[in-house]
């Protein structure tokens, strides 16, 4: 029985391509644990794996990945909205606004939309700067972000008007104590305050359409536009997240500062050793992570996530515990994540790979550990000169991000 409490699958409905993929995923991932327990057993006996098995552990792991990224793209595919038309009795009208944007995007009549905005008093407002999206292109975009953007789905996001959020936090906390029911209250000291800046930075992408698909009343420019960005959004934001050196882009929680567990200060990110440079010592790797998962307080650890790229992945799945079982255990549904020791692992490529003195796993509370910060508001600008015959549609959305709690998330170093 495992100690650690399973993780909460997302729910979500199960189409008949859904259930077939994750059938298939569950197929696959039995002759991996064959395999791998063949790997296992030839090295008991030989001190060394024989090449073909290892060959075919690798080429069932990485179909293991393929089915996963499969399965991703179906959960994908459920939270897009339908095309008029389709069943389920069509669709709400269109706001005025986006109505207007629809003008614009196909046409360029900005008319409409600058007496909107003018009326709403905009700042944004003018062909120089673009025109903000109506709230349901902004909501559709920030929804597929959410989907897609690994950090995105797991940190804290928060959505300002301002171009800088400042949270302020309590370094001392308040002076508290224990007194009789009739006694005296001495005062108590005020609490120290200080205060984290989460500056938003713009991230643009720029799709480009043909006057044929414009022209076509049945496209949907919402999803359009939320699928033309999407990939574009969520590859820069998601190296920033994790990379970023607060230059024009948010600040990476892989740039902060980091001190051994036994030292941890405020300020910086505790770390527990693999006990190997590069790697784990030999028969000691579910130990190590069960130190890593325990150097976590339990208020963060409810809600913890293992964060790493697929090749880190790729490693751990080989891997068993005393017992004989698997600690990497596959997905349970169609859009639930795969867990390691019972805790889900988002998979994020701008994690370092396993190295001598890397930090590749991070263990935490991401809600608590990273905050987004959003700035309301995407704008869309209709360039049909720059790239004649195709029309540009230049796209900005500001996004900010920062950690708030130090003490929320632990890393693994791979050092002895």
């Amino acid at each position: 029985m495992n100690e650690f409490s399973p993780a909460a699958p997302m729910t979500k409905a199960a189409t008949p391509g859904g259930r077939d993929s994750l059938d298939d995923f569950m197929e696959a991932f039995e002759g991996f644990r064959e395999a791998n327990d063949e790997r296992l057993g030839a090295i008991e006996k030989r001190m060394s794996a024989d090449v073909l098995t290892e060959e075919k552990v690798d080429r069932i792991g990485r179909a293991l990945d393929e089915q996963e990224r499969r399965m991703e793209r179906l959960a994908l595919k459920q939270l897009r909205p339908p095309l008029a038309g389709n069943e389920g009795g069509g669709r709400a009208l269109p706001s005025e606004r986006k109505q207007a944007f629809e003008r614009y995007v196909r046409a360029g009549d900005e008319r409409e939309l600058r007496r909107l905005e003018e009326k709403a008093m905009s700042s944004l407002t003018g062909a120089d700067g673009g025109f903000l999206v109506p709230d349901e292109t902004e909501t559709e975009i920030g929804r597929r972000l959410a989907a897609i953007s690994p950090i995105r789905s797991i940190a804290s996001v928060r959505t300002v008007s301002a171009a800088v959020l400042k949270k302020p936090f309590a370094i001392t906390g308040a002076q508290t104590g224990w007194v009789g029911e009739t006694e005296a209250r001495p005062q108590t000291t005020a609490p120290l305050l200080a205060e984290l800046s989460f500056p938003t930075m713009e991230l643009y992408a720029m799709p480009a359409a043909t006057n044929a698909l414009l022209d076509d009343a049945a496209v949907d420019i919402d999803r359009w536009i939320g699928e033309e960005v999407e990939q574009a959004f969520a590859a820069q934001e998601s190296a920033a997240f994790v990379t970023g050196d607060g230059v024009n882009k948010p600040a990476g929680f892989m740039t902060v500062p980091t001190v051994d567990e036994a030292a941890w200060a405020w300020g910086s990110v505790g770390t527990i050793a693999s006990g190997m440079n590069g790697g784990f010592a030999p028969d000691t790797a579910a130990d190590v992570l069960i130190d890593l998962v325990h150097a976590l307080k339990a208020g963060y650890r409810q809600n913890a996530s293992f964060v790493m790229n697929r090749r880190t992945q790729a490693a751990l799945r080989k891997i068993k515990d005393a017992d004989g079982n698997y600690l990497w255990q596959p997905p349970s549904s169609v859009g639930a994540r795969a867990t390691l020791m019972g805790f889900p692992m988002v998979e994020a490529e701008d994690m370092p790979d396993m190295a001598a003195g890397s930090k590749a796993i991070a263990f935490g509370d991401f809600a608590r550990f990273y905050l987004i910060v959003d700035r309301q508001g995407v704008r869309v600008l209709r360039d049909p000169y720059s790239a004649k015959p195709y029309v540009l549609f230049y796209t900005t959305k500001r996004v900010g991000g920062g950690v708030q709690d130090f003490d929320a998330a632990k890393f693994l170093e791979f050092s002895a």
